[in-house]
């Protein structure tokens, strides 16, 4: 499965898509980025005169790359399609924010496998900026399950 396919699987679409493109990929690490566009409509309040990217928005893109791209990758041999009747669902995360992000910035998400059994996934996350500052980790859980079982 190549990057791009993976990419193209997401069970998500603008304004909602928080994947610009998957770097790395194995069985057991999953490196992707995302920059994000200043003309998102949550930076028009969050914080007015300042705009942030909330917390809730970096913690999705750490979502979205870190288990459910690593997620698919792991279950290119079952043909599912996460667009479907399956399921994916954050059961738990521990996160910690240690810097903003602000509008038109680059993130990197690495995210390492910790155990992957029954569809439950689990994974260390880290979200770094454009100078590799730590911006957000975490340990996170999720589960990403075919409909037809």
């Amino acid at each position: 499965m190549t990057k791009e396919e993976i990419v193209s699987k997401l069970p998500y679409a603008d304004p909602f898509l928080f994947v610009d493109q998957i770097t790395e990929v194995s069985q057991k690490h999953i490196k992707g980025h995302y920059t994000f566009d200043e003309t998102s409509d949550f930076y028009r309040g969050h914080f007015v005169n300042f705009p942030v990217t909330p917390g809730v928005i970096l913690l999705e893109c750490m979502m979205q790359i870190g288990l459910v791209s690593l997620g698919i990758y792991l279950l290119r041999d079952k043909s599912f399609d996460l667009r479907g009747n399956s399921t994916v669902a954050m059961v738990e995360n521990e996160a910690r924010f240690h810097k903003p992000v602000f509008p038109n910035e680059k993130v990197t998400v690495v995210s390492d496998l910790e155990y992957f059994r029954f569809y439950k996934l689990k994974s260390k996350v880290k979200m770094l900026n454009a100078d590799n500052e730590l911006v957000c980790s975490g340990i996170f859980s999720g589960i990403l399950k075919p409909g037809d079982e």
